[in-house]
């Protein structure tokens, strides 16, 4: 079946201002932090993997992103992708910042790059894919941290050169995640936004097409930060969710930065702790089609929460409060 996503880049790698947006699960929370992120909100594995299998038969989804773990359960033993527009990816690296363990201070530390899985295992769900084989999966998301350390930065550009040139060899797809610096040198908070589109963009300066990444997803840092990376670069630009907020919070975040000019957003924390992802989901898309604004969505959240016997974790004037600090 055709995919969404390769229908709506092909319209935006044509037209960066068209009316396409991407939307995202990033339902990867095992790679990051282990147990907790999945134990808090489900019984078992099981249970984790029938709410993803739900979701992918919503469809409201372009990418289903998950651990290579659980993508081989999904991809590979349902087969849960053959017959759906959403397309699966698998967190193709798990660079140090990103470690997020019970009593680990790792992310408190200038980021490495590094990877669990090897692409054969992402495509082929094996170390050793016979000559003939076909792959189940062929997009990952690669992340990189920039936090102005020269030794850092450099091990960070150079796995990533690695990564890029073994991607190309075998057809693997992937979009680049880049996050605001976890422990940034010599840098104000004010400098921040600037120095991150710098670094993307003197990056991206050094990448032919042929192994330049589908799409950029990082953190909104502000009208101006976005409209100036977007008129630097080719890529198509999206935002990543962050920690969880308030529904409004999430709402709003996804409604300004697609005013600003973002094609994409990747959600994961806000729509996992959600009282009913299906129906967060549904309402973002909505949202992106601009169909509904986040006002008004808020509102009808609460109301299906209503009507399907669940108990809201805020009241809806708690939960229309801004937390993230670039919309205020």
């Amino acid at each position: 079946m055709s995919k969404t996503l390769d229908q709506k880049l092909a319209i935006l790698n044509n037209d960066r201002a068209a009316n396409e947006f991407i939307l995202c699960y990033a339902a990867d929370p095992d790679i990051a932090a282990g147990i907790i992120p999945i134990s808090e909100s489900f019984s078992s594995l099981k249970a984790y993997y029938r709410h993803l299998e739900e979701l992918v038969v919503q469809a409201q989804l372009d990418i289903l992103l998950t651990s290579n773990h659980t993508m081989d359960e999904l991809a590979r033993s349902r087969n849960l992708f053959v017959n759906s527009p959403v397309t699966p990816a698998i967190r193709a690296n798990d660079a140090t910042d990103n470690w997020h363990v019970r009593g680990s201070q790792y992310e408190t530390q200038l980021s490495r790059g590094f990877s669990s899985t090897t692409l054969n295992e992402a495509m082929y769900g094996t170390l050793s894919p016979s000559i003939s084989s076909t792959p189940e999966v062929d997009l990952g998301l690669y992340s990189v941290t920039f936090n102005n350390d020269t030794e850092s930065d450099l091990k960070s550009l150079e796995t990533f050169k690695e990564f890029r040139q073994e991607a190309t060899s075998k057809g693997f797809r992937y979009f680049l995640e880049v996050f605001n610096p976890n422990k940034p040198t010599g840098l104000s908070p004010e400098q921040i936004p600037d120095f991150v589109n710098d670094c993307v963009c003197r990056m991206l300066a050094g990448i032919s097409r042929s192994s330049q990444p589908a799409f950029i997803k990082m953190q909104y840092n502000g009208a101006r930060a976005m409209h100036d990376l977007i008129a630097y670069t080719n890529a198509v630009v999206g935002i990543l969710g962050g920690p969880p907020s308030t529904t409004y919070d999430a709402f709003k975040l996804l409604e300004v930065a697609q005013a600003n000019g973002a094609r994409l957003a990747l959600f994961g924390r806000r729509i996992k702790v959600s009282e009913h992802p299906a129906t967060f989901i549904t309402l973002l898309r909505e949202i992106a089609n601009g169909n509904i604004n986040a006002e008004e969505a808020v509102k009808q959240y609460h109301g299906r929460l209503q009507s399907l016997g669940i108990q809201a974790n805020r009241t809806l004037q708690d939960d229309m409060v801004i937390v993230t600090p670039e919309l205020l």
